[in-house]
């Protein structure tokens, strides 16, 4: 699912919101989500997951080209955790077929 298809699935969800006032609500959640993670803050939606910033410590890695040893610094980089009602959900589904979208909610 792509962002275009999350608006037009809120839009399709609620009537009274036409496809700029989706597109701007989904904007205005990734936006608070990202500023808060920018922030060192943890996010926790109940029942579907918690978003938080994990440190990553400096190791040696290789150019796979040349096969040298590089140096990697560390870094922060963002995490998603499901919670456990989206990985039961997830667990729940057939292996052999995609997902619907009804089947995800």
């Amino acid at each position: 699912m792509t962002r275009s298809d999350l608006v037009e699935e809120l839009a399709a969800r609620f009537g009274q919101l036409n496809q700029r006032d989706a597109e701007q609500a989904v904007k205005s959640i990734l936006d608070a989500v990202s500023d808060a993670l920018v922030r060192g803050h943890r996010i926790e939606i109940r029942g579907f997951g918690s978003f938080a910033i994990n440190h990553r410590p400096p190791r040696i890695g290789r150019n796979p080209r040349s096969g040298e040893s590089v140096q990697v610094p560390s870094k922060r980089v963002p995490h998603f955790k499901p919670g456990k009602a989206l990985r039961e959900a997830v667990d729940n589904l057939k292996t052999d077929t995609p997902a619907a979208p009804d089947q995800l909610t």
